[in-house]
């Protein structure tokens, strides 16, 4: 498998989510990871479900694979990788992640046999490795799963190279947020704030469907308030969304929940000031350089904290900057040449 410092095997690439059926973050971190590990001379293909002569030495499954998927897999001696984005569990009170532990155990030990298998937690006892995003993600695998410490690799979000590479220019007024017009992102709810707090924000996304209600509510403020709030969809040009970043006032994302915000590393390349949702993984990820909003369904709460943010963003420092996709491609080496040197 090893020449010197040749690397010579095959990591299949595996989805729960097709990217079709939804855009966004993850999608982009996976064909990342996959550019990044290619461009360092690994041979990555994609899991080819119809082809039965498809070989391979890992599985990087992008989700939390069945049991069941990863036994077959042993049996034909392949490795078996989990990246299971921890999102909702990550955002939990104590009190729920504890009483989630408690109802772990009953059912695994006091349950009729076979009633724990439903909620496929045995993946995180079969699988060769686990890869987590943060610390904290770390200890949710551990805490709520009992994953073997040992087998989990923590490797972050990379950043393309053009956001790094952005040119410094003057600050412009707006506030941006790139994000999807959906319930978890809190668009609608940031964008009633800013109304409220005469902070004017550039959202760049697009909703899920255009006629999902959450969706139609925020297009409809949007067009009342053109002063405040500047929308026009979705941005796929990555070198013009660098510069955005890099004019813009500062990033501002308050969703109820991230694993990690790919959009909030590719802002802070481009030294713009944050304001995140108090949340666990942004305090994770950004122990410096962020600021931080409360999650509260008070518009007048975030309003107040959108502003101070407003006003202190031409004097915050830099946030700390993140990894590239080389420096993450070669993490992920890594961790698959310690998987599959395990017995």
């Amino acid at each position: 498998m090893t020449n010197g410092n040749i690397f010579r095997v095959k990591i299949l690439f595996n989805c729960s989510l097709p990217f079709a059926l939804a855009h966004g973050g993850h999608a982009i971190q996976i064909q990342q990871t996959m550019a990044a590990l290619q461009a360092i001379g690994l041979e990555i293909e994609p899991v080819r479900w119809w082809d039965e002569n498809q070989t391979g030495d890992l599985i990087h499954y992008c989700g939390r694979m069945p049991a069941e998927h990863i036994r077959f897999a042993h049996k034909k001696k392949i490795k078996v990788l989990l990246a299971e984005l921890l999102t909702g569990q990550g955002s939990h009170t104590h009190t729920q992640r504890l009483a989630r532990k408690i109802f772990r155990w009953g059912s695994e030990n006091l349950a009729p046999r076979g009633f724990s298998a439903a909620f496929n937690w045995e993946p995180y006892r079969l699988a060769d490795g686990f890869i987590a995003n943060t610390p904290w993600e770390k200890h949710l695998m551990q805490y709520k799963f009992d994953a073997d410490p040992e087998k989990i690799f923590i490797v972050a979000n990379g950043v393309e190279d053009v956001f790094f590479q952005s040119q410094k220019t003057d600050r412009e007024p707006w506030l941006v947020c790139t994000a999807t017009i959906t319930e978890r992102k809190r668009v609608l709810e940031l964008a009633q704030a800013a109304v409220a707090a005469q902070t004017p924000i550039w959202i760049i996304g697009k909703a899920y469907a255009d006629n999902d209600v959450y969706a139609q509510k925020f297009f409809a403020l949007a067009k009342q308030n053109p002063k405040i709030i500047r929308f026009e969809g979705a941005l796929s040009d990555r070198a013009k969304l660098a510069e955005i970043y890099r004019s813009a006032r500062g990033f501002v994302l308050l969703s109820t929940m991230e694993t990690r915000s790919l959009s909030a590393e590719e802002a802070a390349a481009c030294e713009c000031p944050l304001l995140l949702s108090d949340l666990p993984w942004a305090r994770s990820v950004f122990a410096t350089g962020a600021e931080f909003c409360p999650v509260t369904n008070a518009t007048a709460t975030t309003a107040a904290t959108l502003r101070k943010f407003y006003e202190a963003a031409p004097t915050l420092p830099p946030p700390v900057k993140p990894q590239t996709w080389a420096e993450v491609a070669q993490q992920f080496k890594i961790a698959y040449e310690k998987i599959l040197a395990q017995a």
